[in-house]
């Protein structure tokens, strides 16, 4: 089969012939169909985050049951699913305290470059190949756990079931998930990428009376505010704080970052009223670290907390969100932009650095 290879640090993807071994127990083979291009992905391209190489990159896909290992119950023959990049591996603490996304085998599957099991189906030749985050769907197949699957329904797309898998749980997850007292409340989502402009989806979901959008592109600015922003800020013209201040008075009740840049979590801190909450979404460097003046933490009883994966339970809540686009309420198709073959995935990720608009999606099949 035909899948992108990363083999070193910096380098562009390898479109290369590689083997995919038949399932083991536990494990399903799955006709990859659609695969989000996100900037995750990225970051373990330039070496901002690490991973064995070489890899099969793509973590954020959906496609088709070809086969099953021995012992797979949850799927068959045939059936629709999107990919998960954590696993639900349903013993460990996180898993049995209702936290899923920390489960103890995502981070298995991260550091070894394997499956659950530890160990790689990805391989050309006697070379061996890892998969990335247990996914590896920038391939025309992959072997996943089926523990990393989530059932869609007949009638939504793959390439909407690809990105709801990540970009789109991810935002919405961290306002649905995260946020309380939502209703009538002041959200300013930095950053209109895919999970951003998810966020923005959520934002108007819980109810959200204001919802501001911050980001230096017009036209994906333009795009947040037909998914729901109600105050728009290009802050390559606008200074951020005196615009969240004619909005928001003394600030708003909660931010959602979706950058992973150290200075604009500092203006999103910034940006808080006193009691208001920052929610970190975005990646960044390893070692990326960001201040906050203690004074303006303690006295005014600000809060900063992590969300990763949306804080969901993705075998829960990608079904909800699939119930949601069904009925209309969660306009996804806005969201996704320009689609590729396979081999055109370089230019995908030329495209994303230059700031493409919406969720832009590589289908392997074409």
């Amino acid at each position: 089969m035909k899948a992108a290879v990363l083999r070193g640090i910096s380098q562009p993807l390898q479109i290369e012939d590689v083997d995919l071994d038949a399932p083991l127990a536990g494990e399903v083979r799955v006709a990859v169909e659609a695969a989000g291009v996100c900037h995750s992905d990225h970051h373990y391209m330039v070496g901002d985050m690490t991973c064995p190489l070489p890899v099969v990159l793509g973590h954020e896909g959906a496609g088709t049951v070809i086969e099953v290992g021995p012992g797979v119950a949850s799927v068959s023959v045939g059936d629709r699913v999107a990919m998960m990049w954590r696993p639900r591996c349903g013993l460990c603490d996180y898993c049995l305290s209702g936290r899923p996304v920390l489960c103890r085998g995502g981070r298995l599957q991260a550091t070894t470059g394997g499956l659950l099991t530890g160990t790689s189906r990805l391989h050309r030749g006697d070379e061996q190949l890892h998969h990335f985050l247990g996914v590896s769907c920038f391939a025309e197949e992959a072997v996943l756990s089926e523990t990393s699957l989530v059932r869609v329904p007949a009638d939504v797309p793959p390439h909407i079931a690809a990105i709801a898998g990540c970009a789109v749980i991810t935002g919405v997850g961290a306002v649905v998930n995260v946020v309380d007292r939502a209703v009538g409340s002041s959200i300013l989502v930095l950053g209109a990428g895919g999970v951003g402009l998810s966020a923005v989806m959520g934002a108007r979901l819980v109810g959200a009376a204001q919802v501001l959008v911050a980001d230096v592109d017009d036209a994906r600015l333009a795009l947040a505010r037909r998914l729901g922003a109600t105050h728009i800020i290009n802050t390559t013209r606008d200074n951020l704080g005196e615009a969240v201040a004619d909005v928001a008075g003394e600030g708003v009740d909660w931010a959602v970052e979706a950058i992973g840049n150290p200075g604009v979590l500092r203006q999103a801190v910034s940006a808080l009223r006193p009691g208001g909450t920052l929610i970190a979404v975005g990646l960044a460097r390893t070692d990326a670290t960001f201040e906050v003046p203690l004074n303006e933490l303690v006295q005014r009883q600000k809060r900063i907390v992590g969300s990763l994966y949306g804080s969901a339970n993705p075998a829960i809540d990608l079904p909800k969100l699939f119930a949601l686009y069904q009925s209309g309420r969660l306009p996804l198709d806005e969201l996704v932009g320009e689609r590729f073959a396979l081999a055109d995935i370089n230019a995908a990720y030329d495209g994303l650095l230059a700031g493409a608009v919406g969720r832009s999606v590589v289908e392997p099949g074409t």
